[in-house]
């Protein structure tokens, strides 16, 4: 909802949770980690288990409380693993179970949880299931998959032949040919993940069963890539529409029987289990009166989502290949809506980061880039950790559970591509070879799409420190082995060694959110309320429960930013600030400097603070 600073002490809903009898994962962060990118622990230039392992005091470090692992099971790597060949084992490049036991061992001991990446949507086109479907049209798992005659009158394999007209998120016929049985068979994605057919009982048990398996491993619950898209409707021809969704998404995003199978995997996998789990939907496409089904907790279905609108406001008509400048105006009315609309009927993931998405500091912020390559090195280091943290207050002091993306934490920036060759992201490559090739699109312009927001920026190498290769292979005995993909060229300045030892640290930043969330109540549980709604530059917005108010004010631009009367209040206590000690002995109380963002206590009736028991509101305290 929107308001002044006085509505935040209105009546709130009845359905307010209660702190005392909240679900763990209410007051948690979450912390994304790609596997083959975060850390080399064998010096083969693939990140991997023993890597991971061997950073884990950095994440206790921090704060969070659950690591979330993007998939590391065997897989041919057509889309970076998210093309499964075997669900029950660990992919050679990863390491062994044995290494992923140890993996979680380590994790619980330093009092953090694991969640499992959960693809079943689609499997890799080597799996056992689908060897056994495509090997005859009689085959006992034929039906495991979906499989079409070519449309009547064509001939399979031609141009116009596909069952439908669907498009797939990768560029290209949503229909996969298959000479050997004469039929298609549906791929979403890449031609070698073909879509699972949910419709089938024996599937579902088959998923299921995979699932109990690793909870009986000790992991501690599942994210589930594209999980909305498991129920199908009617095969077929649909009309383009402008949703920013492949043609066809509406016969499959939310489709009729969703619902019923998530709330089947409860019942079968989750239900009367006794351990802390948390399960977390990837749901494009979801409009927000489907995200209160699949989150509502009577429902038992999920306890919370991934959605994409906010994260598609900066693609133009073109859709995500043709970037667009963020209306601010846009985003907060977004987030404000989904904000209210979940308030005591689900929950909200919070994200800006992930490995499918640009980086942050980059997209939305100023990554200090500009005044690096013209000598100010300096100037360019306080940019970026200034709009870095503003854009994370933002976030993390909003109601839900944050998700932070590995390098967020200390800034790590866009990439600069030279050309299509150093490209490894599928769908970018696709795209250009569609859009250049087939379309005759200016190759330097589809470049210049690709650059600003292709997944390959999330999916470089941590960068560590600034020895070889960033510090990726840091441990190994080989610690000068070339990683699958080049590091960030700016890993000499921008890495987790030089930012936890500066005096501006995004790190030390992050640490406090993360602090505040789980010792705060008005953080962790607190109404939101959006103030100025069309100021163009400020995001300001409370966050109240009882007679407790935090205020929170981001200057999210290059330029200073006087503050509306709404958004100032006589007598507040400062609670969090991304300024140095000394720029605050130097702030206007009624201006905000550039990216300044400052969190401020207040109470309705003047009485005991926000900030008891908070940490001191220094930026690197």
């Amino acid at each position: 909802m929107t308001g002044t600073l006085g509505d935040a002490a209105a009546t709130l809903s009845s359905a307010v949770p209660d702190p005392a009898d909240a679900p763990w994962w209410t007051r948690a962060v979450v912390y994304q980690i790609y596997p083959r990118s975060f850390a080399d622990g064998d010096g083969d230039g693939f990140g991997d288990l023993a890597g991971i392992r061997s950073r884990l005091d950095h994440l206790a470090d921090l704060g969070v409380d659950v690591i979330w692992l993007s998939p590391i099971y065997p897989s041919p790597q057509h889309d970076n693993g998210y093309d499964i060949a075997d669900y029950q084992d660990i992919d050679p490049r990863f390491g062994t179970l044995e290494e992923f036991d140890e993996l979680l061992a380590a994790t619980h001991e330093r009092g953090m949880k694991l969640i499992m990446d959960l693809v079943v949507n689609h499997t890799s086109d080597e799996h056992a299931w689908f060897t056994d479907s495509r090997s005859s049209r009689t085959a006992d798992k034929r039906d495991w998959y979906i499989w079409r005659d070519p449309r009547p009158g064509f001939t399979g394999g031609t141009p116009g032949a596909e069952p439908t007209n669907w498009r797939s998120f990768f560029s290209g016929s949503a229909w996969q040919w298959d000479e050997a049985t004469g039929q298609y068979y549906l791929r979403l994605f890449a031609p070698q993940q073909p879509d699972l057919n949910w419709d089938n009982p024996d599937v579902r048990q088959a998923v299921y069963a995979m699932m109990r398996w690793w909870l009986d491993r000790g992991v501690d619950g599942f994210r589930m890539d594209v999980i909305n898209l498991i129920s199908k409707g009617e095969y077929v021809d649909v009309e383009p529409v402008t949703s920013g969704m492949p043609l066809g998404a509406e016969q499959y995003a939310n489709g009729p029987r969703v619902h019923e199978y998530l709330q089947e995997m409860h019942r079968e996998v989750f239900a009367g289990r006794d351990a802390e789990l948390m399960t977390v939907g990837e749901t494009p496409g979801t409009p927000l009166e489907h995200a209160q089904l699949y989150t509502d907790p009577t429902r038992a279905e999920v306890d919370m989502i991934f959605q994409f609108e906010h994260v598609g406001l900066d693609h133009g008509k073109g859709g995500k290949w043709d970037p667009a400048t963020l209306d601010l105006r846009h985003l907060k009315a977004n987030l404000a809506r989904w904000q209210d609309g979940l308030y005591g009927r689900g929950w909200n993931s919070l994200y800006l980061n992930n490995h499918d998405q640009p980086r942050l500091v980059s997209r939305f912020g100023d990554d200090g880039q500009a005044a690096v390559e013209q000598g100010d090195v300096d100037g360019g280091n306080r940019t970026r950790y200034a709009s870095a943290t503003a854009w994370a207050a933002v976030l993390h002091l909003q109601l839900g559970t944050p998700f932070i993306y590995q390098g967020e934490e200390f800034g790590m920036t866009n990439v600069p591509f030279a050309g299509i060759e150093d490209f490894f992201d599928v769908e970018a490559v696709n795209h250009y070879a569609e859009a250049v090739q087939q379309q005759g699109a200016d190759p330097r312009d589809v470049l210049a799409a690709l650059r600003l927001m292709t997944r390959d920026n999330a999916r470089t190498p941590v960068q560590w420190d600034d020895s070889v290769h960033g510090g990726f292979s840091a441990g190994s005995d080989r610690p000068d082995a070339t990683p699958w993909m080049p590091v960030n060229p700016n890993y000499a300045t921008i890495n987790a060694a030089a930012d936890r030892a500066s005096s501006r640290s995004i790190f030390r930043f992050y640490q406090r959110l993360i602090e505040l969330r789980h010792t705060d109540d008005v953080v962790a549980f607190g109404r939101f309320d959006l103030l100025e709604p069309d100021h163009e530059q400020l995001f300001a917005f409370t966050r109240t429960l009882g007679e407790r108010v935090l205020l929170v004010t981001a200057n999210l631009s290059g330029q200073a930013c006087a503050l509306p009367a709404t958004c100032r209040r006589d007598g507040a206590t400062l609670v969090l600030t991304n300024l140095s000690e000394d720029e605050r002995g130097e702030t206007d109380p009624a201006v905000l400097r550039p990216w300044e963002v400052r969190v401020t206590a207040v109470t309705v009736a003047a009485t005991a603070s926000v900030t008891a028991g908070a940490p001191d509101a220094g930026a690197g305290a």
